[in-house]
């Protein structure tokens, strides 16, 4: 007579096998049932892989950082986007309440992964609008092994952050900074010139209109009153 086996009664290799399948939810939920569970969950085998589609979903503590990560993605395809790329000196109390909520999530999340993942590979960020120049040069430095760094929708990105990619991208494959509006032309022609190797890719980054502050707003919004008096 056919007996039942109990999930518990497979070889590491089997459960290893069987959490592959799984989202991080689902694993982190079959993880909660028994110690032996929790240990598989725990293997960095299952682990060098992250994709997440929202900054709430980085602080479910669903999934574990750790060296054997190598590809990770953040990439927020939302309407909400929109409210963090405005900005923040034109933000409305609304506006500013909304983002104060997350404006740190990824940014503290990426410093996390600078240093406990030094074995990155890939990054990619997408609608990411409150990440810096400061946090990914941190990363940049701590994950020399990173070959490609794709940027979509970042607008607080700047020039800076090429510089970091030619001072410490030395494994540095592949580099994306697309709909990125503080970038600038200039700044891509000196990565093209002392990086020659690296695929760069801007797609109307650089022809965008950059942030200006607030004195530059007043100064050009009264020179255009005076011209019209004229």
């Amino acid at each position: 007579m056919w007996k039942a086996m109990h999930i518990t009664q497979l070889n590491r290799e089997c459960l290893l096998h069987l959490f592959s399948f799984l989202d991080k939810n689902s694993r982190k939920s079959l993880a909660k049932t028994c110690h032996k569970l929790l240990e598989v969950f725990q293997d960095p085998v299952l682990w060098s892989l992250l994709n997440f589609n929202s900054p709430v979903e980085l602080q479910k503590h669903n999934f574990l950082l750790g060296p054997a990560l190598k590809y990770l993605s953040i990439c927020w395809y939302s309407e909400r986007v929109k409210v963090c790329n405005i900005e923040d000196w034109m933000k409305n109390s609304f506006q500013k309440d909304f983002c104060s909520r997350h404006e740190n999530t990824v940014s503290d999340f990426l410093l996390e992964v600078g240093n406990r993942c030094p074995n990155l590979l890939s990054l990619t960020l997408s609608g990411c609008g409150h990440v810096t120049d400061d946090c990914l040069l941190l990363l940049l430095k701590n994950c020399p092994s990173l070959k490609t760094l794709k940027l979509e929708n970042c607008v607080r990105i700047t020039d800076r952050t090429l510089e970091a990619a030619i001072l410490y991208g030395g494994s540095l494959q592949t580099l994306h900074v697309d709909f990125c509006r503080n970038i600038t032309q200039s700044g891509l022609e000196r990565v093209q010139e002392t990086r020659p190797s690296v695929t760069l890719r801007a797609e109307r980054s650089a022809n965008m209109i950059p942030d200006s502050k607030p004195e530059k707003k007043l100064a050009f919004e009264k020179l255009s009153r005076k011209m019209a008096q004229l």
